[in-house]
């Protein structure tokens, strides 16, 4: 049977945790950082991260049943890290990013962007295996990476804390609400990487010039000015 069995040495076994979300957050914000210095737009406008608290991991434990011998591996979010966009485009650029690091492996992903969820949460979710240097050894441990929109996040904030006031039992008419504000979020967000675009494009035009031609030495205005009054 499932579930807590024995005491552990907390800090022991989330030392690693601890080290992993520390390193984890300067890499993300250095990615952040080296596409500021190249002046291109950054899909991470910022990053946040924590190990989940000792409390929470026994709640989860227990109410899922999953035993202390199987806790690394089965409970895949002791160490979280968000990774905040602007735009709807930027989370699938910063999912593309992670998959050609070397320093981490991605082990499992979950589009919530895509394929939302009844309560009308959106995120993509990330699990990567990391390894940590000890100084006993290489440790592996797993990590979970949520990258959504600022929007995103504020709405899954919201309802994360109504969802603890209510113990999870929200009456019908605020799970409509509820579901009825994510959609307005996901629709904002649409609308800003539209406006995005179209600034983009006109950006674009006023560089290059519409169906403007590259200059032709082949006209008459390539003639040496002393030949032109001829």
């Amino acid at each position: 049977m499932g579930g807590p069995v024995m005491q552990r040495d907390w800090d022991s076994f989330l030392m690693p945790y601890e080290q992993a979300v520390g390193e984890l957050k300067i890499k993300f914000r250095g990615m952040r950082k080296q596409f500021q210095q190249a002046n291109e737009h950054t899909p991470i406008e910022f990053v946040t991260g924590r190990v989940k608290p000792v409390s929470s991991i026994i709640e989860k434990q227990s109410r899922r049943f999953i035993s202390d011998e199987l806790l690394e591996q089965d409970m895949q979010d002791i160490a979280g890290l968000r990774i905040m966009c602007q735009f709807v485009e930027d989370i699938y650029q910063v999912v593309d990013l992670l998959r050609q690091r070397t320093d981490m492996k991605i082990v499992e992903e979950r589009d919530y962007v895509t394929n939302v969820k009844p309560s009308g949460y959106r995120s993509y979710h990330v699990v990567i295996e990391y390894p940590v240097q000890l100084i006993h050894g290489e440790k592996k441990i797993l990590a979970e990476v949520q990258i959504r929109t600022m929007s995103m996040n504020f709405w899954a904030t919201i309802e994360h804390s109504l969802n603890y006031k209510y113990n999870g039992e929200f009456p019908d008419t605020l799970k409509a609400r509820l579901k009825r504000a994510a959609e307005a979020s996901f629709m904002l967000d649409k609308e800003m990487s539209d406006i995005r675009e179209e600034i983009q494009e006109a950006q674009h035009l006023f560089v290059y010039g519409k169906g403007q031609q590259p200059y032709s030495d082949t006209t008459d205005d390539s003639k040496p000015d002393d030949k032109k009054d001829e």
